[in-house]
């Protein structure tokens, strides 16, 4: 399995990197998420530490079924040859029937065949009210002319 583009990397496939990771994740559907990452994947997600696909899959499975009405947008921070680091946020719906925003940064490491060897992410979360939301749009990966991250003020 190989999914492009792969690395090295250059400015123009960094940013489409994140964009279909951001894509993706918009998505929201674990086993195509999980497909993007080596077999024998490492993640350090908060303070939870996966290997394999099959553990992420898990993982996002349960992300998803907790955090409703996700929307993500992901930008590029920094890249060299098969090394990306995103920043990101995202607004859900928690458990506790509460919107919140979540900002975070990940390092990505990338084997030669374009899937992710290596995710690395570290999260805060901010409780906001509906009104404070600013991720606007349908279910599903954002629209092409709604604002990134550094648009929006974040």
């Amino acid at each position: 399995m190989v999914r492009p583009p792969f690395p090295p990397f250059n400015i123009d496939s960094a940013k489409a990197k994140v964009r279909a990771a951001e894509d993706a994740w918009n998505g929201r559907d674990p086993a195509s998420v999980a497909r993007a990452y080596t077999p024998d994947t490492r993640w350090r997600n908060r303070n939870e530490f996966l290997t394999g696909r099959a553990e992420v899959e898990g993982f996002l499975t349960r992300k998803w079924q907790a955090e409703r009405e996700y929307r993500l947008i992901k930008e590029l921070w920094s890249f060299d040859d098969s090394r990306i680091a995103v920043r990101f946020a995202y607004e859900a719906i928690g458990k506790d029937g509460k919107w919140f925003r979540a900002y975070g940064n990940e390092n990505w490491e990338f084997a030669r065949n374009g899937l992710m060897a290596v995710r690395h992410a570290s999260i805060n979360d901010l409780q906001i009210s509906e009104d404070e939301r600013l991720f606007h749009w349908p279910l599903g990966p954002r629209p092409i002319d709604h604002p990134g991250l550094s648009d929006l003020g974040l």
